[in-house]
């Protein structure tokens, strides 16, 4: 839809239909229609992202896309944090209260997006490239698909931090306040440093950047074996944090990148699908894994992911010199070969 009907119909589409869908879920009762409806919520909200994205790309030039998507990122966390602290005071006086305010300001993103948004999808390439780029396209890519494989590495990784850590953590003897206490160390961090810290690592090479990021969030999560206070506990989500930090912005200018210009909507969608399949497998996979050999071998288990995923982008993103000096100033609409050499 992003790359057929443009940027702005999907975005426009997608926040009005999770409006409706969120409205209605307030409603439900019976859990087979809510498992429906719920389903229904999760297919239209994420269906803005891969749009987002590719907007952002189309608008930024590609020397400032890290620290836009950075900037975007952090935006989400801060989001999270203020939405996560005000549920809880909503729920005290209505749950249908808070899935009827989630929709009215859906509702309204979707009207800002109507009065205000203008559409970015670059129009002369689109129709030059009419039908070159369909999915078929993105699965035979083949450095882009070993980069969405690193990308669900990486995120079955970090998605223990909210299903793998409080198991664990319970299981120790540890209560829900000190895991709340512990994973709060994340938004905090995020909010905090996402801004600061991509001053720092924007101009800098993505190979390293990966790979640095993948190895600290595989043994930020392997130290969490050895933790046994939830002082300790929110040290090692200190580090998996920084590679959060560091990972998420470089692994989405990667992914603008390796996309062609027409075609962003459909690769930014499959790099979004591999943090919906880790999202997906990462409950089945820690479950088993902590009832039949314990959560010690769960950690060590992240700590092997993330040095896979660490040598999978050194040999993935190993180039020619001439290729790492290609310039990356070409403008944000430029064709797939120009957003090749700047990758």
């Amino acid at each position: 839809m992003a790359d057929r009907l443009g940027r702005r119909p999907t975005l426009l589409i997608a926040q009005t239909a999770t409006a409706v869908s969120v409205a209605v879920l307030g409603f439900m009762q019976d859990p087979v229609t809510i498992a429906g409806v719920a389903f229904l919520v999760g297919m239209a909200s994420n269906a803005s992202r891969p749009a987002v994205q590719a907007m952002m790309a189309d608008i930024v030039r590609p020397e400032d896309r890290v620290r836009a998507f950075s900037l975007n990122y952090w935006a989400i966390n801060l989001g999270f944090a203020v939405s996560s602290m005000a549920a809880g005071f909503i729920a005290e006086f209505s749950y249908l209260a808070g899935f009827l305010i989630e929709a009215g300001m859906t509702l309204a993103c979707a009207v800002v997006v109507f009065l205000k948004l203008p559409e970015s999808r670059p129009v002369a390439t689109a129709k030059r490239a009419e039908g070159d780029v369909g999915l078929g396209t993105v699965l035979r890519d083949g450095r882009y698909m070993a980069v969405v494989g690193l990308s669900f590495l990486v995120a079955l990784v970090f998605q223990q931090g909210s299903v793998g850590l409080p198991v664990a953590m319970g299981r120790a003897g540890f209560t829900a306040a000190d895991y709340g206490f512990a994973v709060a160390v994340n938004g905090v961090l995020i909010v905090a440093l996402q801004i600061p810290v991509t001053r720092f690592i924007e101009h800098r090479d993505p190979r390293t950047l990966l790979v640095a990021s993948s190895l600290l969030a595989g043994y930020g999560f392997g130290l969490t074996a050895f933790a046994g206070s939830v002082g300790v506990f929110a040290l090692t989500v200190c580090v998996w944090t920084l590679a959060e930090i560091v990972n998420a912005p470089t692994q989405t200018g990667l992914v603008v990148r390796l996309s062609p210009a027409h075609g962003r909507g459909r690769y930014q969608g499959m790099y979004t699908l591999s943090w919906s399949v880790a999202a997906l497998v990462a409950p089945l996979m820690s479950g088993a894994v902590i009832d039949r050999f314990g959560a010690a071998w769960l950690w060590a288990m992240c700590a092997g992911v993330g040095t896979v995923a660490g040598i999978g982008y050194g040999v993935l993103m190993r180039r020619p010199a001439a290729e790492r000096r290609a310039p990356e100033s070409a403008p944000a609409d430029a064709d797939t070969e120009s957003e090749l050499s700047a990758a």
